[in-house]
């Protein structure tokens, strides 16, 4: 079902870039998942995928009369913030860009590379709270992932693309007519949207590739509404 990137192991999804670092290595590549998004693939460049509780609606004895909160209502992106700049001061050689997603927070570690499958990756994402499920394809797919485009059906795209690899002439001309609408729906839309870097102000080379394809591609300065 998910593809990803295997530094031993061919792809099950299409791939769409590969980026090098400077000695000719390659330390990321872009893919198109499923439902026809880019996905950033890296073995060694930390992202960190927390998701955030939606907002609950106000309760219709309190709409109706406006009765008061008896305590102030949390707030999960402050506590989230909150717990990264914590565990940050406590370690203090690393640095964080920090983005808002639709659905929570993504984060990018800058000061170096990490293993996606190793014990200090797996530290930080019990510390910093980051989705279960990113958790559980981190290490098995030994790679982070990040997605670069806008999930169609919240741009307004209902229909689904056609699977890679396609079958024959006429599923590719499908597919290419679906990703010319995508492109026209999805062109005032933004992935994640930058908030702010923290910690350790030194990017490391190897990161500063990949950030600058990331924050490009997902229009991270571009205060569109994010899907």
């Amino acid at each position: 079902k998910h593809g990803g990137y295997y530094p031993d192991r061919p792809f099950r999804e299409q791939v769409m870039q590969e980026i090098k670092n400077d000695a000719g290595e390659i330390s990321a590549v872009v893919t198109r998942n499923s439902y026809g998004c880019l996905v950033l693939n890296t073995a060694r460049v930390m992202f960190v995928d927390i998701d955030l509780p939606e907002p609950k609606p106000a309760g219709l004895f309190k709409r109706l009369f406006g009765k008061p909160d008896l305590a102030p209502a949390n707030n999960p992106q402050s506590e989230a913030m909150t717990r990264i700049e914590n565990w940050t001061r406590a370690n203090s050689d690393w640095g964080w860009r920090i983005y808002r997603t639709r659905a929570g927070l993504r984060i990018l570690a800058t000061q170096g590379l990490v293993e996606a499958d190793s014990t200090v990756a797996d530290g930080v994402f019990e510390a910093l709270g980051a989705d279960p499920l990113y958790r559980k394809l981190c290490k098995t797919q030994k790679c982070f992932r990040a997605r670069l485009t806008p999930k169609p059906w919240r741009c307004g795209i209902r229909s689904k693309p056609e699977r890679w690899p396609w079958l024959d002439a006429k599923q590719e001309k499908r597919f290419q007519k679906w990703e010319a609408q995508y492109h026209s729906y999805s062109a005032n839309w933004a992935t994640c949207e930058f908030i702010r870097h923290i910690g350790n102000p030194d990017v490391h080379p190897d990161v500063q590739s990949v950030l600058k394809l990331h924050d490009g591609s997902t229009r991270a300065a571009s205060k569109l509404q994010l899907a």
